[in-house]
């Protein structure tokens, strides 16, 4: 059976978030509205759909100047290595935000992954620099998320893939808990071990090829 690998884009292809990141820079003088929103959904008061349409409202951003502000990023060097190896094994990577659109498609572009397949929110510029989000992906059934990574998930395992889930944020539970297999580090692998869901923790992607390697390299999967 082949394997799809489903990854987070903000916090772990992008080590530095760059949704959170641009939201902070361009709501000036905004900090207690976005801490408030922050601290309910962290605490469960409202999904990440919700999350996003309010940070939006706060935002005055152009598109020149957000395109700007998101290349001033950098991918996980390991990132890319770990695309071919895993495409070299006959096996897939998609990467699945909660984030925008725009910024996952330069920044894979920049570092040579434009072929690579991604879903994730959009972000629509309009006068006077407001902005409001769309949800291209979102599904029905998942009241909470933007971009339900839980849902791509069931969709790869319907084609037939074994399915890992490699993320780092509560953004990325429902993709967690649909999983076969889950690496994870931060705010989601501490919530995975709450929750009694195994994991295998990683801090870069050099650690999550080098894990996969060792599972083929032992028969522990079928490469």
């Amino acid at each position: 059976m082949p394997t799809a690998y489903l990854c987070d884009f903000d916090g772990t292809i992008s080590p530095r978030d760059v949704g959170a990141g641009l939201v902070h820079a361009f709501s000036p003088g905004r900090g207690r509205e976005r801490d408030a929103l922050l601290a309910r959904w962290s605490a469960g008061g409202m999904g990440h759909r919700e999350l996003t349409i309010a940070e939006c409202a706060l935002l005055t951003l152009r598109e020149p100047e957000a395109l700007e502000f998101a290349l001033g990023h950098a991918l996980d060097p390991a990132f890319r290595p770990f695309v071919e190896e895993i495409r070299a094994r006959g096996d897939r990577v998609m990467v699945v935000s909660e984030g925008f659109g725009f910024y996952v498609r330069a920044l894979l572009a920049r570092d040579g992954l434009s072929d690579l397949p991604w879903a994730a929110n959009r972000i629509v510029f309009e006068e006077g620099g407001r902005v409001r989000a769309e949800f291209p992906f979102h599904d029905p059934a998942c009241p909470r998320c933007g971009n339900c990574k839980g849902r791509h998930v069931r969709d790869w395992r319907a084609r037939g893939y074994r399915t890992v889930l490699v993320g780092d944020g509560m953004s990325d539970r429902c993709g967690a808990r649909a999983a076969d297999r889950v690496l994870a580090r931060g705010a989601l692998l501490d919530w995975c071990r709450r929750e009694g869901i195994g994991t295998q923790p990683f801090g870069s992607f050099a650690d999550v090829a080098a894990h996969e390697r060792d599972r083929v390299e032992t028969g522990s999967v079928r490469p």
